[in-house]
């Protein structure tokens, strides 16, 4: 059973950076496709990145395309998401998840494992 733990979450201003971490366990990490994905309250959980199991492709959501890196090292299990020019809207809890299976995906229903999330605040 694939364990994930995110970490890097924080507060930071308007404008600035922050890079999240996702600590894969209990699995073989290079089967899986990788992503990140938000949740406001009150709102539905959005994708913002993905990544294929190689790391050979990449995939953004249209509102951070360009300010969001997403990058994998298979050799320590981790999954990063660099995240500059943040704005308040980037505001809410980040969450990493894996899916087996696929190539990658946008869609939360396909992912399997999920983190138990890292809250970000960005204050204006």
């Amino acid at each position: 059973q694939l364990q994930l733990v995110e970490s890097g979450g924080g507060l930071v201003q308007a404008g600035g950076s922050l890079r999240l971490s996702c600590a894969a366990s209990g699995g073989t990490f290079s089967r899986y496709a990788m992503g990140w994905l938000r949740q406001a309250p009150g709102k539905e959980r959005e994708f913002v990145a993905a990544i294929t199991w190689s790391g050979g492709s990449t995939y953004y959501a249209d509102c951070v395309h360009g300010r969001i890196t997403i990058s994998r090292d298979n050799a320590t299990n981790t999954v990063l998401l660099q995240m500059n020019s943040l704005n308040v809207p980037d505001t809410p809890v980040y969450y990493c998840a894996a899916t087996v299976g696929r190539f990658a995906s946008t869609k939360q229903g396909e992912y399997d494992y999920w983190g138990p999330g890292t809250p970000v605040t960005v204050s204006s």
